[in-house]
């Protein structure tokens, strides 16, 4: 575990889905429904509750999908999370396709609803680098500016924690950033 901006930011490895947080953020699908990698997890451990709600934003809110960049908030359902945002990443195409703006765009809105929900503490995954082919390189560039920008100016929520998967991707993140 490495900390950052005066202990604001924690780069760790482990689950996501059982950090001790106000609200984890979930790499999901346009759809809501749930599906594979951390979205999966998420839904699997947080239990049918979060689906229910996704199921009542598409029908309300959101009929066509979650569009790429954008966040909502559900309950955290059995999770120690009390809130999941959702938020969808962009599949990499090779970074001509506003890839790196709706990227940054999922870091951003999602620290905003965050602080407008009254999260104190926030914990992401690395969004878009698995199954979307996102380049870690490139993701780890992207999520330090964003969040070093926001924690210049914004002081809710106080804590933000990256949680990785495994040592290596944590690693090529820590690498990025001049670490």
């Amino acid at each position: 575990m490495k900390t950052f901006f005066e202990g604001r930011l924690i780069v760790t490895t482990g689950d996501i889905t059982r950090m001790k947080v106000d609200a984890i953020v979930n790499a999901a699908n346009s759809s809501l429904l749930g599906g594979g990698g951390v979205d999966g997890a998420i839904h699997r451990a947080g239990g049918p509750g979060i689906l229910e709600e996704c199921r009542k934003l598409r029908a309300t809110r959101y009929p066509a999908g979650l569009p790429t960049g954008q966040a909502v908030e559900t309950g955290g359902g059995h999770l120690l999370a009390r809130w999941v945002i959702h938020t969808v990443g962009p599949v990499w195409s090779g970074g001509a396709h506003e890839e790196p703006e709706r990227l940054a765009d999922c870091y951003r809105n999602s620290l905003e609803l965050a602080a407008a929900i009254g999260a104190k503490s926030i914990a992401f995954p690395a969004i878009s680098t698995g199954i979307y082919g996102y380049p870690r390189e490139k993701a780890a560039l992207i999520a330090r500016s964003v969040l070093s920008e926001f924690m210049a100016t914004s002081a809710q929520p106080h804590t933000v924690t990256l949680v990785f998967y495994s040592e290596d991707d944590q690693r090529v993140f820590l690498q990025h950033i001049g670490e």
